[in-house]
């Protein structure tokens, strides 16, 4: 019987919805919330996680483990190298929670051109602000947004901002194939060209050390004045520090951003200070209803590597 361990915080009823995918005569599924429990662990054979980390101490902690599974696309937050010399997979939840994370990149957008926030904030102070920001507000209607990754979010994006009227172009190390190309209006350019051209830059592609800084000091004066940056994908993949100064010096308008630097951020941090900045936390694929597709996927994993030894949403294949 195989230990599987649920290590988090998860929306409401998550464990009780798994363990119902799960056979009780072929698993044991725990649940383990709080850190210092997490810390502590090991026992485990499987562990999902969506919060908690799973560095190699975490690895060699549980002499017994046989795979983590992430709660969402991104596993950066895994030593994958150190797992695969262990003989332990790694494994993500691709696609899943494309839709949610779409949803909030084109939700900042509108908030950063639309001095959402802002307009609350003076509301609150009993300023009636109709028209105090009306030159810089602006649509999202026929502007050029530029997407880097043509991956699931990257294609959901396009899709979405088209449907308020805007143009399409994409960058991605892997250029997708002309009728995919045709069949989501995404016109492929250099990526030269594409921070130098969109008035929005939207980034949606995995944190690795090649990727770590893409969008420094150099590429944000290479950009458009007065454009917008988003990223809902990965902190690390933007210098923070340089897209505060650039949106100070009015060289950009503003920013949305889910993933920083630093996390969590700490208050009175310049991201959360600096006028045009919009920061949610990290909180692109955390719907309640996000579950609904993610959990089926780990459970098929989990009951095809029980009964293979191998599963469809492996990682860290040449690590292994």
């Amino acid at each position: 019987m195989l230990k599987v361990v649920l290590a988090g915080t998860y929306p409401a009823n998550t464990y009780e919805k798994m363990k119902k995918l799960l056979p009780e005569d072929q698993f044991d599924f725990v649940k383990v919330d709080r850190q210092e429990d997490y810390d502590a662990m090991t026992d485990a054979e499987i562990i999902i996680l969506r919060i908690f980390k799973a560095p190699k101490e975490v690895i060699a902690r549980n002499p017994k483990l046989k795979m983590i599974m992430r709660w969402g696309a991104g596993f950066d937050s895994v030593d994958v190298e150190a797992a695969g010399k262990q003989g332990v997979l790694v494994t993500n939840t691709p696609g899943a929670n494309a839709n949610a994370v779409s949803e909030l990149t084109v939700a900042l957008m509108l908030a950063v051109y639309r001095k959402i926030l802002v307009h609350t904030d003076s509301l609150r102070k009993g300023v009636w602000s109709m028209n105090t920001y009306l030159n810089s507000s602006f649509s999202l209607f026929g502007k050029l947004v530029g997407i880097v990754g043509g991956g699931n979010i990257g294609r959901q994006v396009a899709a979405k901002v088209q449907a308020f009227g805007a143009e399409v172009q994409y960058y991605d190390a892997f250029r997708l194939p002309e009728e995919m190309e045709e069949k989501c209006g995404m016109k492929y350019v250099s990526l030269e060209e594409l921070i130098r051209t969109s008035d929005v830059v939207t980034l949606h592609v995995p944190l690795l050390d090649s990727t770590r800084h893409m969008i420094g000091a150099d590429q944000l004066r290479a950009m458009k004045d007065g454009a917008v940056l988003i990223n809902t994908a990965r902190g690390g993949l933007v210098d923070d520090h340089a897209l505060c100064a650039a949106v100070k010096a009015g060289k950009l308008l503003g920013a949305g951003l889910d993933g920083v630097e630093e996390e969590p951020l700490p208050a009175g941090h310049e991201l959360l200070t600096t006028p045009g900045i919009v920061v949610t936390p990290h909180v692109g694929g955390g719907t309640a209803d996000i579950g609904d597709i993610i959990m089926p996927m780990l459970a098929k994993d989990i009951r095809d590597f029980a009964a293979t030894g191998d599963c469809a949403h492996v990682v860290n294949r040449k690590y292994l």
